[in-house]
């Protein structure tokens, strides 16, 4: 065989390698969306009606959620989801306005950052040393208030939050093993697979029994998110540094941003996007003044972890794994689906 005829077969089986992956990656892909969507489909059966609100509630990317979080198991992802439809019908977390905690706000302990990270996810802020209140439930109620304004924030394409928590002044007696235990129930059971990653920046000595006691209250998954950060220590703030421009991050966390915690103009921000949250979850069309949404973000658009080894098995009906925090079930989706069917284009929790 001459030489060139060697390399033209060889260009040839090259091809002819790299479509078949092309077309086993593909069928690998469209054999995952089927699954996710044949779940949630079920997941949507076992729910049955629902009111306009927890149907809008109730989008492709929200039930993905709650069956990532449940390990794709259907029916303890539905009575999961269940539960949290009862507890937003009862509690009414899209009802609550600035006035209603802005007491709690008032020293900058829980705020939404006007910052975002690399990714543009929203970024809470939390400062348990500007601890204001012993009030449990006014604290949650707070805390409900932040998660709400801030997924409503969150682009088409990212469905997690960014908690910085800064331990500046922070000191003994404002620990509450309480207040952190209710905190985890309902980031964990309210909120599922909403947490990207939760950085503590500079905790005191005294705080590491402190968090071995609280750890149990977590889920693995969730205590694998959180990240110690020191600032004497290059290496934990290079995970910072990895997450955010600096210049978009506050001097308390090393960043390059001076401008601080304004109570004034933070209350002014937060009035205003009461009216927008309100707006969408109002029964009929959206307020004309309410911005327009972003284009709808389907599961097919979405990066999912698939090679040709999870394709070996044509019988395989496990979707991809929840480990990857980037992963379609994390995704925001805009497309919500009321009740009666009809499609609705807006952002969704």
């Amino acid at each position: 065989m001459g030489l060139r005829s060697h390399y033209h077969l060889q260009s040839s089986r090259q091809r002819y390698l790299h479509k078949y992956c092309v077309y086993k990656l593909q069928h690998c892909k469209d054999k995952h969306i089927n699954v996710i969507y044949l779940q949630i489909n079920e997941v949507r059966k076992l729910l049955g009606p629902l009111s306009d609100r927890l149907s809008i509630y109730c989008s492709d990317a929200s039930i993905s959620r709650y069956l990532t979080g449940r390990n794709w198991n259907v029916k303890k992802a539905t009575k999961m989801l269940k539960e949290t439809l009862k507890w937003r019908a009862e509690y009414k977390p899209e009802e609550i306005l600035w006035d209603e905690v802005a007491h709690e706000a008032e020293t900058g302990k829980t705020y939404i950052s006007n910052n975002v990270d690399k990714h543009g996810r929203t970024v809470l802020v939390m400062r348990p040393g500007c601890q204001n209140s012993k009030s449990t439930k006014g604290q949650i109620r707070h805390l409900v208030y932040c998660m709400e304004n801030a997924i409503v924030k969150l682009p088409p394409d990212q469905g997690q939050i960014v908690w910085m928590i800064d331990f500046r002044g922070y000191n003994l007696s404002q620990i509450s093993l309480n207040l952190t235990r209710e905190t985890a129930i309902v980031l964990q059971n309210r909120y599922p697979e909403r947490l990207g990653v939760a950085i503590l920046y500079d905790p005191p000595k005294f705080f590491e029994p402190f968090w071995m006691m609280a750890k149990p209250f977590l889920e693995p998954k969730t205590r694998d998110k959180v990240k110690f950060v020191y600032s004497d220590n290059p290496n934990t703030k290079q995970i910072v540094e990895e997450l955010f421009d600096m210049d978009q991050v506050e001097s308390a966390f090393g960043g390059n941003d001076n401008s601080g915690f304004d109570i004034d103009k933070y209350a002014e921000r937060m009035s205003e996007e009461d009216k927008k949250r309100l707006s969408f979850w109002a029964r009929g069309n959206p307020s004309s003044t309410t911005p327009q949404p972003a284009p709808a973000a389907s599961l097919d658009s979405l990066t999912l972890n698939s090679d040709l080894n999870t394709c070996n098995n044509d019988n395989a009906a496990t979707p991809p794994s929840h480990g990857t925090e980037s992963s379609v079930m994390s995704q925001e989706e805009k497309l919500v689906v009321t009740g009666d069917g009809k499609n609705v284009i807006g952002q969704v929790h």
